[in-house]
């Protein structure tokens, strides 16, 4: 199946763990035939899913909320940056055009809708100059980390948001209080944190593990930027 499908996808593609796989983990570049013994290995298993490869320029994430009543309520999108694979910084809003934020809200509500879902769903986009502007990359059906500046920087946020939806109360207010830049503490840059609080315009959150990992998401700081 995976050189029947690398004739159509070609080289290099992504071989990936249908469950558990995030930041990197659960997956293997095929950069040629060779690979795929090793990826095969690596993986384990037969349930995988095999990626080709695109082109684009960035990727922005919507968080869109539904309730039980079907009324929904989404987040300006919000412009990702990745590090190792691994998210790095979260830019709200996003910085693209106004007709990619529209196009990016609508499909996400149309997903949302579609599935019935009801909670905080991130739909995550690959924006490219090129047609298709847009291509769904993921779709996480909970609160997501591209979401966590929502905390300070918006009127509700997305966990609240979540707890508001599945209780059957009504969606809160997504609107931004001002512009904000989130940061993942990833592994040993939690060891910032005592500096990191010295900073007034640093909202610094910890996740309490005990253990620092290479790659392990240890907490994340935003800043919120606000006219005077």
């Amino acid at each position: 199946d995976i050189i029947r499908s690398l004739k159509t996808l070609s080289y290099p593609a992504v071989l990936k763990t249908r469950q558990f796989g995030y930041d990197g983990k659960g997956q293997y570049i095929i950069k040629q035939q060779k690979d795929i013994e090793v990826a095969l290995s690596a993986l384990g298993g037969d349930q995988l899913i095999l990626e080709g490869f695109i082109d684009f320029d960035l990727e922005i994430s919507v968080l869109v909320a539904r309730g039980q009543d079907g009324s929904t309520q989404c987040y300006d999108p919000v412009e990702n940056k990745h590090k190792n694979h691994i998210l790095d910084i979260s830019i709200a809003p996003a910085r693209v055009a106004e007709e990619i934020k529209k196009m990016a809200v609508a499909q996400a509500t149309k997903i949302v809708n579609a599935l019935e879902y009801v909670g905080v769903m991130a739909v995550e986009f690959f924006v490219s100059a090129q047609n298709p502007k847009l291509r769904v990359n993921e779709v996480a059906p909970r609160v997501h980390n591209s979401g966590h500046w929502t905390i300070e920087a918006c009127n509700t946020s997305q966990f609240e948001q979540h707890i508001r939806a599945i209780c059957g109360l009504p969606l809160g207010n997504p609107d931004m209080r001002g512009e904000a830049v989130m940061i993942n503490l990833i592994g040993d840059d939690i060891l910032q944190y005592e500096e990191l609080l010295k900073d007034p315009l640093a909202n610094v959150h910890h996740y309490g593990k005990c253990t620092i990992r290479p790659g392990r998401k240890m907490g994340h700081v935003t800043r919120v930027f606000t006219e005077n």
